[in-house]
């Protein structure tokens, strides 16, 4: 099957929009995600449907099919995989890996994909904490939490960061709050006020909720 990157961007998009609704994906979304004008995504569905790569109802938006599952979670592989060799072989940062990531993701071998993972002894996850699907197609099922469901007193650790926009992540970065880190929710102000966070027990940072709602935890130290 020939697959342009476009393609596989489609992809990608859908399966990152239909996991977060757990629904179909209006043209709509798909136009806000990529970034393009409606027409293309429209034109862009139907070649995907033609393709065996996507299901289309008018009401219902897009699903995948298991053909375009699969490609799309072999890029999204490339990707992670990519990001934690940056990190771990090349001395980049986390908030670097991303862009970097998408250029390269969909230009490597399966062979090359293989060595990486050998390297990093087949790793789980990837700088950020997303989990990193497995060769047989799969992604694995983790169970966390968002900070913002965390009662006050609570200890935890802290397993992921959803967004990846560089200035975030350096803005955690500089407050160690990265994966691995404990923590412990010191106080919550109400009305989607700021979290007040002690970080391995030392220093206590605050952050807005926004920003909470997309750091996740595992409920344990």
């Amino acid at each position: 099957m020939s697959r342009s990157q476009s393609v596989e961007d489609y992809l990608k998009a859908i399966y990152k929009l239909e996991n977060e609704s757990e629904g179909g994906v209006s043209n709509s979304r798909l136009s806000e995600e990529m970034n393009v004008a409606g027409a293309s995504v429209t034109n862009m569905v139907k070649r995907l449907s033609k393709m065996g790569l996507v299901n289309y109802e008018s009401y219902y938006g897009s699903r995948l099919t298991d053909a375009g599952e699969k490609i799309a979670l072999e890029i999204i592989r490339h990707h992670r995989l990519i990001e934690l060799y940056l990190t771990e072989m090349m001395g980049y940062s986390w908030d670097e890996v991303h862009e970097e990531a998408e250029k390269l993701e969909h230009h490597i071998s399966e062979q090359f994909e293989d060595r990486i993972a050998e390297l990093l002894n087949n790793p789980q996850f990837d700088p950020h904490g997303d989990p990193i699907p497995g060769k047989d197609g799969k992604m694995p099922k983790v169970h966390l939490f968002s900070l913002m469901e965390i009662k006050e007193k609570t200890s935890c650790v802290i397993r992921r960061v959803k967004n990846q926009d560089p200035d975030l992540l350096r803005y955690l970065e500089e407050r160690n709050l990265i994966p691995g880190v404990k923590i412990e929710i010191i106080k919550r102000e109400p009305f989607d006020g700021p979290v007040h966070i002690s970080v391995e027990g030392e220093n206590e940072v605050v952050i807005g909720a926004n920003v909470a709602s997309d750091i996740f935890v595992v409920n344990r130290a």
